[in-house]
């Protein structure tokens, strides 16, 4: 079935396209929901003059989706995740930790735009950022351990937590020993 699509849809694709789908996608959730309609003869030269007349806005949303794009230059994330011995996250890294890195950087962009498999295990990956159907942005994803990402930081919080442990034991155990002798003689003269 071939359609015109109203609006942007990434994995299929972007306004005006002309793109064939199974008949049953698009009879029962394209075309309902006003994403698309039938590409028939009048239609598709309807399409052809709308085009010709937004050419000149077509060209300043391509501009635009290239500056926003410039924003990206040398951006490299990389996203610390619960991993277990074999490597294996708990969970998965995708489009959405991707969002909110970025946004820890100060680039605020819309989720549905960014396109990323989703990461299972330690490595690189790659997530690309759709502006538009001429302009896009692939970012490099690095996803790390959580322990690995600051072992310095760590190995100085434990440095003091060894000697608190070291000294507080021995202050601690004077009154662990009397506290149970008070409770024992509490205990029968309410009972």
């Amino acid at each position: 079935m071939e359609l015109i699509l109203k609006e942007d849809i990434i994995g299929l694709g972007y306004k005006n396209d002309i793109v064939n789908v199974k008949s049953g996608y698009g009879r029962n959730y394209l075309i309902p929901q006003g994403k698309a309609v039938i590409a028939s003869e009048s239609a598709k030269k309807v399409l052809a003059e709308n085009l010709k007349q937004q050419a000149h806005k077509l060209a300043a949303q391509k501009a635009s989706a290239e500056e926003k794009a410039k924003a990206f230059e040398g951006v490299s994330l990389e996203i610390p995740a619960k991993v277990s011995v074999t490597g294996q996250l708990y969970g998965s890294v995708g489009a959405a930790q991707v969002v909110a890195a970025l946004a820890e950087k100060g680039i605020e962009i819309d989720r549905k735009i960014v396109t990323m498999k989703e990461a299972k295990k330690v490595g690189d990956y790659e997530a690309v950022v759709h502006f538009h159907k001429e302009v896009e942005v692939v970012v490099p994803v690095s996803v790390v351990a959580e322990k690995a990402a600051a072992p310095a930081v760590k190995a100085e919080e434990e440095a003091p937590k060894a000697e608190d442990a070291v000294e507080a034991p021995a202050v601690e155990e004077a009154p662990v020993e009397e506290a149970p002798v008070v409770e024992e003689e509490e205990a029968p003269a309410e009972a």
